[in-house]
């Protein structure tokens, strides 16, 4: 079981949704939380309502020269929790170029702005923890998911390579993949979701993983298990159910 309590973790993509919840929790546990996104004001009443040591960063992880500043206004941490993300539903009949590439840019991209600012730190002092929030989508193709599913399905192939190289370190990798969880992003879908899970719910999965010694939660379990058992099918009988 991995110590969090004492630690200090920089939560990236945390004014709201899962990073609030996560941030809760993690501040409730003993752990200092450095929260960044873009807007100043809901970072600021989120730290103010932590009842730990905590504090704030503005970032935007579109932007190389914000997250290198970021990067150095947030100063030693133990660990770095990259949860920002946006989504738009559609699919390539109605592609959205702008929207499109907003999730490219933001949801994986913007992870690798994030890991290329904090990786070479934690291997040079051969310590650190790394937390990547991928998603259920991400382990196949979808309809109707143009931006999200393949930007996730980077971001988890990102984390995989990460911890292939680095799982015999100091610095250790974990990635999430949740299923859907009731936010703002959610609330854009037009179907039933199935296994909606509240924000606390979600943020409960995660820091029990980072607690543990395993490098992949998919979460809630019963839901991944179609997920992750769609990969054995063969391409038509998986594109002949999931269209």
């Amino acid at each position: 079981m991995r110590k969090l309590e004492g630690k200090r973790y920089w939560l990236v993509g945390a004014s709201d949704g899962l990073g609030a919840a996560l941030a809760h929790k993690l501040s409730r546990s003993g752990v200092e939380v450095v929260v960044s996104a873009r807007s100043e004001d809901k970072l600021k009443e989120l730290v103010e309502e932590l009842p730990g040591r905590a504090s704030y960063v503005t970032v935007d992880v579109s932007d190389n020269d914000s997250v290198i500043e970021a990067r150095k206004q947030v100063g030693e941490i133990d660990g770095v929790v990259h949860l920002a993300g946006v989504y738009w539903p559609f699919g390539a009949k109605e592609w959205d170029a702008d929207q499109a590439n907003a999730m490219a840019d933001i949801n994986f991209t913007g992870t690798m702005r994030v890991m290329g600012q904090v990786v070479p730190d934690m291997v040079a002092k051969d310590d650190g923890h790394i937390v990547i929030t991928s998603s259920l989508t991400g382990f196949r193709g979808l309809p109707g998911s143009i931006g999200y599913t393949a930007s996730k399905a980077a971001t988890m192939s990102l984390a995989e390579c990460m911890y292939a190289d680095l799982r015999k370190t100091g610095v250790e990798v974990q990635v999430v993949n949740p299923g859907f969880i009731k936010t703002q992003l959610t609330e854009k879908n037009d179907f039933k979701m199935p296994f909606l899970m509240e924000t606390d719910e979600a943020a409960q999965h995660v820091i029990d993983h980072m607690r543990s010694d395993s490098f992949k939660k998919s979460f809630p379990y019963a839901f991944s298990l179609v997920f992750r058992l769609s990969q054995f099918l063969p391409d038509w009988l998986y594109f002949r159910i999931f269209s």
